[in-house]
């Protein structure tokens, strides 16, 4: 079990991993997918112009261009998840990578107060 906490902000802000590289999510239950920038893939040695599906995906600042890609491993704490779908979208949005659905929804999510608690489903 991992327990985020709320920062002063209102979000859920929590360092985790992606394919064993260590990075800053923001947990987003509103996000259907992880999302990143490109630069953010790019620093993380991901090939998502050589290995992802192109696709358009609607964003709070409008459609953009993305890439559909599979991440090898997603960590948070103690919890891991394999073969996550991502997207890497095109620009420098979002400016945090966005924990979405496709990790969380692979979780029980619970809420207390300020606190999230993600459990791994057996």
């Amino acid at each position: 079990k991992e327990t985020i906490y709320v920062n002063s902000s209102g979000m859920y802000k929590t360092f985790g991993s992606i394919n064993g590289r260590s990075v800053q999510l923001l947990v987003d239950t509103g996000a259907s997918a992880i999302a990143m920038n490109v630069d953010q893939a790019k620093r993380l040695g991901i090939l998502y112009d050589k290995v992802g599906v192109p696709a358009n995906v609607s964003t709070a600042s409008g459609f953009e261009k993305a890439y559909r890609i599979r991440l090898k491993s997603v960590s948070v704490g103690s919890i891991t998840e394999t073969n996550v779908e991502a997207l890497v979208i095109d620009g420098n949005h979002p400016g945090p990578i966005l924990l979405g659905m496709t990790f969380l929804g692979r979780l029980s999510i619970e809420h207390a107060g300020n606190a999230m608690s993600l459990l791994q489903k057996n």
